[in-house]
């Protein structure tokens, strides 16, 4: 029970990180670095820390050999992918597109999982589902910015959901075999080699002018790098421990409101532009769908209630 509730927590932090970092990197891309670049630097600082950490603090683990093909397919779809679709995605197309694709990425876990892992559908996990997709996308209607669309870019962003609803899904079995940490570590081993592989890297990162980024925006690379790529995969894998890819999934709907929150945090201490105005009661009653949504989700699908 102390564990599944520790999973719950680290979820929610994942999530918290996610939402903190959709405000504090604004900025970053692309006037200072490209998509590509931004991602290739995401990928080799947290595998440089998880192999820092793993080879001086934790005990030796070895992965099986027939396990390695598993790993790189988890890299693939949970790494790789997964961000060069989201991030040129989300260059490409608006913000409220983002997140309405966004909230597909449970039901395609739901999907995934009851085919590949055979995990129970009940129709109460499929409602908690849905009000928490309702919810989100009600919020993010409600604040919406108007800026233009693009069939490409919504493309692109399914992509990155469908992506990592198969990445969520497929590393639950190598999580029965290992720490959490051996397994985040050897996926991002497996997504830097990607990452070398992919020509663009190199063209885009050796256009790039460092001297003209301010301090202010390497901590904010900074953050992205340590908070929202090292800190967040090992969580998102410690939860995933624990949890269902279903359950997990279902915190994806609470960014929109944690995004708002910080919003208003952050104006409050100079951070950011004020936006205490967009908070209505209208968007308070679309954050209570989704957090019931989640906790829905969550409570049925840790009790095998039908």
């Amino acid at each position: 029970m102390v564990k599944t509730w520790r999973a719950h927590l680290a979820l929610f932090l994942v999530n918290t990180l996610y939402g903190a970092g959709h405000i504090i990197a604004k900025g970053v891309m692309p006037v200072y670095i490209t998509p590509t670049t931004f991602i290739f630097f995401r990928i080799l600082g947290a595998t440089l820390l998880f192999w820092i950490i793993k080879l001086l603090f934790l005990p030796k683990e070895y992965i099986a050999k027939k396990d390695i093909g598993l790993f790189m397919l988890c890299s693939l779809f949970g790494v790789t992918i997964n961000q060069l679709f989201f991030f040129h995605g989300l260059s490409l197309s608006s913000s409220i597109n983002s997140g309405i694709i966004m909230t597909t990425n449970p039901i395609l876990v739901v999907i995934i999982a009851y085919f590949l892992l055979k995990e129970k559908v009940t129709w109460i996990k499929i409602s908690g589902i849905l009000l928490g997709a309702g919810g989100a996308i009600l919020l993010t209607l409600a604040g919406k910015t108007g800026k233009g669309d693009s069939t490409l870019g919504d493309l692109f962003l399914f992509i990155n959901a469908f992506s990592y609803a198969i990445y969520l899904v497929i590393a639950k079995p190598l999580m029965q075999r290992y720490s959490p940490f051996t397994v985040i570590t050897y996926v991002f081993t497996f997504g830097l080699a990607y990452m070398l592989l992919f020509p663009p890297t190199y063209f885009e990162t050796a256009q790039v002018n460092f001297s003209i980024i301010p301090f202010e925006i390497w901590l904010k690379i900074i953050y992205i790098i340590v908070g929202v790529t090292f800190f967040t995969y090992l969580l998102t894998m410690y939860g995933l421990k624990y949890l269902s890819p279903s359950t997990s999934s279902a915190y994806i709907y609470t960014q929109p409101v944690l995004v708002m929150i910080f919003a208003v945090l952050f104006s409050a201490i100079g951070l950011s532009e004020d936006y205490t105005q967009t908070i209505t009661l209208e968007k308070v009653v679309y954050m209570s769908m989704i957090f019931i949504g989640v906790w829905i989700t969550s409570y049925f699908s840790r009790n095998n209630v039908k």
